[in-house]
């Protein structure tokens, strides 16, 4: 009897671009609230409405578009707004290669859409999923990627339109919103992970606090987070194996 309810079992589905995208919601308060700031940062700083979603569809960074609209301001050069966006976005490249063995059986110019809209939060989604046991694809990723993309463009245009009538974000916490997004994924990723890889992810996390706090003093921030992300990712590998 077993062995004829098991030719009838059901397989599990996989999942699909809606799923993506219903997996993506949790995460569209950080955007939408980290968006308007940055939109009405991008006004501030002499920017066009235009410009503002250019620059929200071409860069797709909060922290880099930020940094790029100080930097405007204060009159840097582009060589340099260039190579410290550059910088600053380096931690894509990590996250990126993170999830890339997921995605080995996909062509090369799928590989290069998904990575090419891979943000800390869809990492983070992603990563959730993963430490769960479950198989992401291709068409999940880019459903979860493709709705924060249109949610980030979308809500930074509002910022830029509607930025006259919120000109102190910090007000209302908006500020706060991207870091307690980042604090409710890692919790979520700690609370589906094994005793032993727990204890090696809070090790961890201490590690990148210690080791930032101490290249503060000599670097600037942005910097600091780059190096102490790339040694302690690499620490994590290396302990992990």
């Amino acid at each position: 009897m077993n062995e004829l309810l098991s030719d009838f079992k059901v397989e599990e589905k996989p999942y699909t671009f809606i799923h993506g995208v219903k997996d993506c919601i949790p995460t569209l308060m950080g955007y939408i609230s980290i968006g308007i700031a940055a939109g009405i940062v991008g006004t501030s700083s002499s920017l066009s409405i235009i410009e503002v979603g250019l620059l929200s569809g071409l860069v797709f960074a909060g922290a880099s578009q930020f940094i790029i609209c100080a930097l405007l301001v204060a009159g840097s050069p582009f060589s340099v707004i260039l190579f410290t966006t550059f910088i600053v976005n380096l931690r894509n490249f990590l996250l990126s290669m993170t999830l890339a063995p997921h995605f080995k059986k996909y062509s090369l110019m799928q590989n290069i859409g998904i990575g090419a809209l891979v943000t800390d939060e869809s990492f983070g989604v992603a990563a959730n999923k993963i430490a769960k046991g479950d198989k992401i694809n291709a068409d999940w990723m880019n459903g979860l990627n493709v709705m924060a993309y249109i949610c980030w463009v979308l809500s930074c245009l509002v910022g830029a339109v509607f930025g006259k009538w919120i000109a102190n974000p910090e007000i209302y916490g908006l500020d706060f919103a991207l870091t307690a997004m980042f604090l409710a994924l890692l919790v979520l990723q700690l609370e589906n992970s094994k005793r032993g890889k727990l204890s090696l992810y809070l090790s961890l996390i201490l590690y990148v606090a210690i080791t930032m706090f101490v290249l503060c003093m000599f670097v600037p921030s942005y910097i600091a987070i780059i190096i102490s992300t790339v040694t302690v990712a690499t620490i994590g590998v290396l302990k992990d194996k």
